[in-house]
C-alpha cells in the first residue's frame, strides 16, 4: 500500500470519527449522519448517509460522496463537514453521471468546485476543543479536562487540572480560529496568576483563569 492510500484511509478513519457526533445531533436542521462508508475500489473519497434522526429506510436515505483531495492537498474532516452541509442547503444540479443509486439509497457524487462549502460554526470549534481536550495526542497530558460549561455570550468554562497547578482551575476561553495555539499553551495558562480571578459563584474550581482575550 502506498503513503497515499494510507493517507486516505487515516483520514477515512477521522472522518467517521467525527461524523459520529452528527448521529444524534442534527448535522443540518433535521438532517443526521445515518451512515459513513468508504467510497469503494479504494477510491479516494468518502460516502455519507444523511436523513431523519432515526431513519433506516434506504429510500428515504441520501448518500454524498465526497472526494477527499483538494488538489496536492487532503481535505480536512471538517472540510467534508462543511461541504455536507453546503449541499444540503438550497438547490443543487447533479449532471446525469454524478447521480445514481446504491443499496437502494440515491447517491450524488460532489463536485467541490460547483460548491460553497458553509462557514465553520462555534459548535464546531468547540466540539474540536473538547474532542482535543478529552482525547489528547499524548498518552499523558500535561493538562486534563474534568468537565466543561456552556456559558452566555458564547463562552465556554472549561474545568482542568494540571501537573504544575494543584486542584481543579476553571477556564473561560471563546472557542475559535487558534485551537492549536490555546490548547498547546493552556497548561501553563492555568498557572498564571494574573489571568486569575475569584470564582465564588463557582463552587466547582479553586479559581478562574479569564482567556477569553487570549
Amino acid at each position: 500500500m502506498s503513503e497515499d492510500e494510507n493517507e486516505i484511509d487515516d483520514l477515512q478513519v477521522e472522518v467517521a470519527g467525527l461524523l459520529l457526533d452528527h448521529v444524534y445531533a442534527p448535522l443540518l436542521e433535521d438532517q443526521h449522519v445515518r451512515g459513513v462508508m468508504p467510497a469503494p475500489a479504494g477510491a479516494p473519497a468518502v460516502r455519507v448517509v444523511l436523513g431523519d434522526r432515526g431513519e433506516s429506510e434506504p429510500a428515504r436515505l441520501t448518500v454524498y460522496e465526497i472526494p477527499l483531495g483538494s488538489g496536492e492537498e487532503l481535505r480536512t474532516p471538517h472540510d467534508v463537514v462543511a461541504l455536507l452541509r453546503a449541499v444540503h442547503t438550497g438547490t443543487h444540479i447533479y449532471p446525469s453521471d454524478r447521480v445514481s443509486s446504491v443499496m437502494g439509497m440515491d447517491l450524488y457524487v460532489v463536485d467541490p468546485a460547483h460548491v460553497k462549502e458553509a462557514p465553520f460554526t462555534t459548535d464546531d470549534w468547540t466540539s474540536t476543543l473538547l474532542r482535543c481536550l478529552a482525547h489528547p495526542s499524548e498518552e499523558r497530558s500535561p493538562a486534563r479536562l474534568r468537565g466543561f460549561l456552556f456559558r452566555e455570550g458564547g463562552l465556554l468554562r472549561l474545568y482542568m487540572d494540571s501537573e504544575e497547578v494543584a486542584g481543579v482551575i476553571a477556564a473561560d476561553v471563546r472557542p475559535g480560529g487558534a485551537l492549536t495555539a490555546l490548547l498547546a499553551a493552556l497548561p501553563s495558562l492555568l498557572g498564571e496568576e494574573w489571568r486569575t480571578s475569584g470564582s465564588a459563584d463557582d463552587p466547582h474550581c479553586r479559581y478562574l483563569v479569564d482567556l477569553t482575550h487570549w
